[in-house]
């Protein structure tokens, strides 16, 4: 995984959410595929670089209804991520600590994108 300067945690989520997606991915291939594996890899690759993803398009939103919105669906493609992640550690024993340090980063970015919603209402 990348690490911060010191083990700091960054504050910019756009690049905290880059930095996750990427470590996704090189969680994903890892991964030995198989019929078990593969479809489960796509799934996580998906959701996981989707946060950042949601997240640049909400900081270009077009009013605080469609900013709301993108930043609604990083809380939920973080949640599915974490679903993602926890099904790994059943088919990819191998990576059980990097898949506890991304679920972990995981379950902090859901906790960010839920209190940014709920400040807004």
């Amino acid at each position: 995984m990348n690490q911060f300067p010191n083990n700091s945690k960054i504050y910019d989520l756009e690049e905290r959410t880059a930095l996750f997606g990427e470590n996704i991915i090189k969680l994903c291939q890892k991964i030995r595929q198989d019929v078990i594996t593969k479809p489960l890899i796509h799934q996580c690759i998906r959701s996981g670089t989707s946060i950042g993803a949601n997240y640049m398009e909400a900081n270009g939103a077009s009013s605080k209804k469609d900013f709301k919105n993108k930043i609604y669906i990083c809380k939920k493609e973080s949640q599915e991520t974490k679903h993602w992640l926890r099904m790994f550690t059943i088919c990819a024993i191998d990576q059980k600590d990097t898949i506890q340090k991304l679920w972990k980063e995981c379950q902090e970015l859901t906790l960010i994108f839920s209190k940014i919603v709920s400040s807004m209402k």
